[in-house]
């Protein structure tokens, strides 16, 4: 009788390389020729373990990590299909595909159910089982890499939440907490959707090709890099607790906007609403940590696109200022507000961020108030008042300087002033 672990661990012209290790494939049958046949075709791919059985197979499972299965439905002893539902028990995230010499309409939506991911037929053809081995290896791959980033938000999220349970926080620290989850959330709505349509993609395909398997890429690349504005987020948070800002770093201003379209563009507040956002001609740096940019950018449009029911235009645009602004004729009042970060310096270049909606308007006895942490004019449940407050904390920390100007029936433009630098133009050839 054949041993029931089989592992090849290195190809018959050498070793496996030593920092990426190979993923495994489980092959069950309990006929020696398929079995062999197999073995023969991926030993020079993937480390393998071969069962005869289906307890031999759930034996393997338990000691070892699995990426892929080959499993033969029909056996003695334990079913395939038995099999199958015991070992994504065990192994949820191992991607079976089912082998059949008897195929059958319930037998195939059987094992789809229990979570197959495809079924070939007996006997099969090389080509056929090795992109189907291969696909399954991408889809475990895929499903790793989705519960890496929910593991790391689970994290994140239960750092957040022991915080929370210190009893002697301050007034300032129970602001920065509710700021937290506020700039974190936008982030997590966005994860979550990708996640869904992930999930939907996957469900409703046994096998992932061509423009499917690109958006599934894609997706992952975009939920990857918004895990990382989360982590981001909290540590500039913690600094700016522990009074230890970090130093602001050059940024590149067009990055940060094609950051903020994305953000924006699957933000719920997006719904039938006209969306505007215009790059740099001439890109620039900015003395500003990237983070704070974008929680100022993103936190204002989301006011612009929130600040009525009716569908309307938001325009973000930015550009460059050669002078000083002048503020002779800039003065808190009806309509206008002014705010100056610390240490804000009227001295060029500066770089000038506009976001302008062409909704109601604020009306004049609410403006002075809409920067008061917890001041909204939304319904109970519908708002936390800290989205323009962590934009004026945020100015204040990037010496920048903040113009409103909103008259009721004319809309609002928010306008940024931030010190900026040059880029020095390439020699040319």
């Amino acid at each position: 009788m054949l041993s029931p672990l089989i592992a090849a661990t290195t190809s018959e012209s050498g070793s496996l390389s030593a920092d990426r290790p190979r993923a495994t494939l489980l092959i069950v049958d309990d006929e020696e020729g398929p079995r062999q046949s197999l073995r023969v075709v991926f030993k020079d791919d993937y480390s393998l373990l071969l069962a005869s059985n289906g307890h031999e197979a759930l034996e393997l499972a338990r000691k070892h990590k699995i990426n892929a299965a080959v499993l033969d439905i029909r056996m003695t002893g334990m079913s395939g299909t038995e099999v199958l539902e015991k070992i994504k028990l065990i192994q949820p995230t191992i991607e079976v595909i089912m082998l059949t010499a008897y195929e059958t309409v319930e037998t195939i939506r059987q094992a789809l159910r229990l979570g197959a991911c495809d079924y070939l037929n007996k006997p099969f053809d090389v080509a056929t089982v090795r992109k189907a081995v291969a696909t399954a290896m991408e889809r475990h791959s895929f499903a790793d890499e989705i519960l890496a980033n929910n593991e790391k938000l689970a994290a994140l999220q239960a750092e957040l939440h022991d915080q929370q349970l210190q009893e002697e926080i301050t007034r300032t620290r129970g602001e920065i907490y509710a700021s937290i989850i506020h700039d974190i959330n936008g982030p997590l709505t966005i994860i979550s959707g990708f996640i869904q349509i992930i999930n939907q993609r996957m469900g409703e395909s046994k096998s992932l090709e061509g423009e499917d398997m690109e958006m599934v890429k894609d997706r992952l690349r975009r939920i990857t890099r918004q895990v990382s504005n989360c982590i981001e987020i909290s540590h500039r948070y913690l600094s700016f607790m522990r009074q230890q800002p970090a130093a602001p770093i050059r940024i590149n201003v067009n990055l940060i906007l094609d950051d903020l379209r994305e953000l924006l563009s699957v933000h719920p507040s997006k719904g039938q609403n006209t969306l505007k956002i215009h790059a740099l001609v001439h890109d620039i740096d900015l003395q500003i940590n990237g983070t704070d940019l974008i929680q100022i950018l993103l936190n204002l449009a989301i006011n612009a696109l929130q600040c009525c029911t009716e569908p309307h235009l938001v325009d973000i645009s930015s550009q460059m200022l050669h002078s000083g602004v002048d503020f002779s004729n800039l003065h808190d009042g009806p309509s206008d507000r002014i705010l100056f970060g610390q240490g804000f310096s009227n001295t060029p270049p500066l770089l000038q961020f506009s976001v302008r909606d062409d909704g109601p308007g604020i009306p004049a006895e609410v403006l002075p108030k809409i920067f008061q942490p917890y001041f909204t004019t939304k319904p109970p449940g519908k708002g936390t008042g800290l989205g323009l407050a962590i934009v004026h904390r945020l100015l204040k920390e990037a010496r920048g300087c903040l113009h409103v100007h909103s008259k009721p029936g004319q809309g609002t433009s928010f306008n940024i002033y931030l010190p900026a630098t040059v880029k020095p133009k390439s020699p040319a050839h």
